[in-house]
């Protein structure tokens, strides 16, 4: 599979050198070498699948050009989720294939669904309450993070009781139906989230920590692999779907 890469920070450099090790894909363009660069529309029409991970101020407008040249995309850029409806009519529009990610790791995805099994569970017994935090280093741009976003709404989705999600600081007693997600922002981590229900009997805790980004970029490229041959619009979790990981 001849893939294009967008942007070329800490993971545009995971994904390649996870491909070059593997010797079973080729990247055949890098766009954004550097702040001043451009996109590379001459080798990103060579690619069968195009990766994105640059910044949430440039990657809607590159969906819309590379939706434009028919290629289709792995967005693991976060932060645009408020543009979902638009960029799913351009899928459509353009008749290509899509796939986004709030975390492309295959254990965070796995830990989402444990998550949301046990939110279930401990939704039927009314003693239980539900509160989450995570951790990244200090050059994580978002807060909180997508992948605690996308937490917050499994927990939700499966522990009805919470309707409403909270993640600054509360200086008050918080409101029973209020989903408390804190985050902390320091060193070097690479990722940290963990999900606490807690009774007057017992605590259990369920976490998930990432050693590192290459599992970030394994994911993407079972994403790539996924869509390559596909049209329409995708989340990650439809690949744990339909697919054998």
């Amino acid at each position: 599979m001849k893939i294009a890469l967008i942007g070329y920070g800490k993971m545009g450099h995971e994904v390649e050198q996870l491909i070059q090790e593997s010797g079973a894909h080729e990247v055949v363009s890098v766009s954004y070498k550097n702040s001043t660069d451009s996109l590379d529309k001459e080798g990103i029409a060579k690619a069968d699948v195009v990766i994105d991970f640059t910044s949430s101020e440039i990657v809607l407008e590159n969906i819309k050009e590379i939706a434009g040249m028919g290629k289709n995309m792995v967005i693991g850029t976060t932060g645009w989720y408020d543009s979902l409806a638009e960029v799913k009519e351009i899928t459509e529009k353009s008749k290509i294939g899509f796939i986004y990610a709030q975390n492309f790791s295959i254990g965070a995805n796995i830990f989402f669904k444990l998550v949301g099994y046990a939110g279930s569970l401990f939704n039927k017994f009314g003693d239980y309450d539900v509160a989450g935090f995570e951790i990244h280093h200090t050059g994580k741009k978002d807060s909180p993070s997508g992948t605690a976003k996308k937490l917050a709404s499994v927990i939700m989705e499966n522990f009805p009781k919470k309707t409403k999600l909270e993640t600054g600081r509360v200086d008050r007693q918080i409101e029973k139906q209020e989903l408390h997600f804190a985050s902390l922002r320091s060193g070097r981590n690479a990722g940290f989230h963990e999900v606490i229900f807690d009774s007057f009997a017992d605590e259990v805790k369920l976490s998930h920590s990432a050693h590192g980004r290459r599992g970030f970029a394994e994911g993407a490229l079972v994403a790539a692999e996924f869509i390559k041959d596909k049209k329409g619009f995708y989340s990650f979790d439809e690949v744990f779907k339909n697919e054998k990981v």
